[in-house]
């Protein structure tokens, strides 16, 4: 996951600095050029749009089968569930009142 993570940050970075560049070729060139670079940049940053968001989608769809799991596990096991939440707001507590 970290590793997936690092790369798509690193892949944007790359896309994003390439249509940059790519933009600011174009401000300095004139005619048939400019349009192309722009073009370019253009597609560029589609490109970057799509992997964003199929990122996006990939993050929700994971989101809802943990938020899935921990309803079921919940319903399953209602008392460990109460029992985790009472531990977490007692460590909590002791935590915000050494503060």
């Amino acid at each position: 996951m970290d590793d997936s993570k690092d790369k798509l940050f690193s892949d944007m970075k790359i896309v994003l600095s390439d249509a940059e560049d790519l933009l600011k070729a174009a401000a300095s060139s004139s005619g048939e050029r400019a349009v192309e670079l722009r073009e370019k940049a253009l597609v560029s940053l589609r490109r970057a749009r799509e992997v964003m968001q199929d990122t996006q989608y990939a993050v929700v769809e994971r989101s809802k089968a943990a938020a899935r799991a921990t309803d079921d596990y919940v319903h399953d096991h209602p008392w460990r569930a109460v029992g985790i939440a009472a531990a977490a707001g007692f460590l909590l507590g002791l935590i915000l009142n050494r503060r």
